[in-house]
């Protein structure tokens, strides 16, 4: 097992028409599968916040999924911003 120290950690904030359409639910879906910790929520100008971190690797695979969203998102850009890591988060959830 890769120890966490190994991992980095990303803040994204997602725009477009993301919010009502299931983004969030389905960005810690794919968190979760790709075996990532952190969060996701809605901020209040309409755009999505997520912060997770992971293996580099993999973070850059949800980025990917970021950039898409479910198939009823239009995701007009995705800005990422390197974080320092939280060796006491886990899980993946979703924020009110």
């Amino acid at each position: 097992m890769e120890a966490m120290t190994d991992h980095e950690a990303m803040r994204a904030k997602v725009t477009g028409l993301v919010q009502g359409v299931g983004y969030r639910y389905t960005a810690a879906h794919t968190a979760e599968r790709l075996g990532l910790v952190g969060w996701v929520r809605n901020a209040p100008d309409g755009s999505v916040e997520t912060w997770a971190q992971g293996d580099p690797g993999v973070l850059d695979q949800f980025v990917v999924f970021l950039k898409q969203g479910p198939r009823s998102a239009r995701v007009r850009s995705v800005d990422v911003f390197p974080v320092e890591p939280d060796l006491s988060m886990r899980g993946f959830t979703v924020r009110s």
